[in-house]
């Protein structure tokens, strides 16, 4: 396995990272990322089968778990209860519990709103230049997400802002005023999620708040921790991904002179996810000792799963650093796999397929007002702004 450096935060890396990962992936299905002190996998087929592979996981063997820093337990004690942390059989009884509210009926039936909200968003833009990410790809997905658990729709922006100070704690770029942001917004979080649990067991509604605590599995509900862990990965999980892909995609359409139009909608969003996702990168510890792709993991070692690097195939997309919405559709990686497939895509997907056409259609001449950039937000990949005259 060939060794490789290159900082996650080097500015050159943040605008384009595709170059580095087409260096390690020459190498083969495995390369070691010195950085980060891990072996990475960069092949599509070794990034689809690790996802998959049930010898791999994402919670901590606990002979390996480490003492958690006092004033990052806050944080940690959110993330305890999250299903994206855990693996069976915690998670398959709190992913179960979240799919039996989070119906793809009820999904589908978003499509009007996200529409709605489209426009509106669209007659309150300035004439002139105007940066979509905070009047359109930011709203759009924590908007949409506040109204399905039944959060007014004008905390949007506070959720925002405990959003990014948590996701924050996955950064490359991570430091002490981030992990003490981290842990404030975790405690108001779930300050303000606890108010709004103790409401709806009182009086239920018809939002997913009350769903998720009016379902129940072979007797087992979820108890008040994992209601409001569940709803902050939802919020968080939902709003991140969701804001990158629109303003990635965005940047692409224009920048490839490619309109997006209800026609077209799903082959060109499969195309943006493939071409430049929202994660680039997904962690796993070995459960056991594993030979996979000429490497021998021990139980306890991590490897990184290299989303970003598998989009980019060439063994599988034919000169992939081409966007090409007309390729025959091959599965990316961007929402993961196995067990850990995002619960949110079919929401994140209906968004874009909705969303996209509306704003493209709406304002037809708009252009780029100079070249967009990324921000330093490595394992996430989106820009700064997305600043466009109308």
């Amino acid at each position: 396995m060939r060794r490789f450096s290159r900082s996650p935060t080097d500015p050159a890396f943040v605008q384009d990272p595709y170059p580095f990962y087409d260096e390690m992936r020459a190498a083969g299905d495995l390369a070691y990322w010195d950085d980060y002190a891990m072996p990475c996998a960069v092949s599509h087929r070794a990034v689809s089968a690790l996802l998959k592979d049930r010898r791999f996981g994402r919670e901590v063997p606990p002979e390996m778990a480490r003492d958690i820093p006092a004033h990052q337990a806050p944080f940690y004690a959110v993330e305890a209860h999250s299903m994206l942390e855990l693996e069976p059989p915690r998670h398959t009884r709190l992913r179960g519990l979240v799919l039996r509210a989070f119906t793809s009926r009820r999904i589908k039936a978003l499509g009007p709103e996200i529409a709605e909200l489209a426009h509106r968003l669209i007659d309150e833009m300035p004439e002139g230049e105007v940066d979509l990410l905070p009047a359109f790809c930011q709203p759009i997905p924590v908007i949409v997400i506040a109204r399905l658990l039944g959060v007014p729709e004008e905390m949007a922006p506070q959720l925002l802002r405990w959003s990014a100070d948590m996701v924050g704690m996955y950064q490359a770029r991570r430091d002490m005023a981030m992990e003490l942001a981290a842990a404030s917004a975790a405690t108001e979080f779930s300050d303000f999620l606890r108010g709004y649990v103790d409401e709806r067991r009182k009086a239920p509604g018809d939002d997913l708040l009350s769903h998720l605590i009016a379902a129940e599995e072979d007797g087992e509900k979820l108890s008040t921790d994992e209601l409001i862990t569940t709803c902050i990965l939802l919020l968080n999980a939902g709003h991140e991904a969701t804001v990158h892909t629109m303003g990635n995609g965005i940047k692409t359409l224009l920048e490839e002179g490619v309109a997006i139009t209800e026609e077209n909608a799903a082959p060109v969003v499969e195309e943006v996810l493939r071409f430049d996702p929202p994660l680039h990168m997904f962690t796993r510890f070995a459960y056991e000792e594993v030979e996979a792709y000429g490497h021998s993991f021990q139980r306890g070692d991590q490897v990184a799963l290299l989303l970003g690097a598998a989009n980019r195939d060439p063994a599988v997309w034919a000169d992939p650093a081409r966007f090409d919405p007309s390729r025959a559709v091959v599965t990316s990686t961007s929402f993961g796999g196995g067990l850990h497939f995002c619960v949110g895509a079919p929401l994140a997907r209906l968004e874009l397929v909705t969303a996209l056409p509306i704003l493209f259609d709406r304002l037809s001449g708009m252009k780029l007002a100079g070249v967009p950039k990324y921000a330093d937000l490595y394992h996430f990949h989106g820009l700064e702004a997305l600043r466009v005259t109308r």
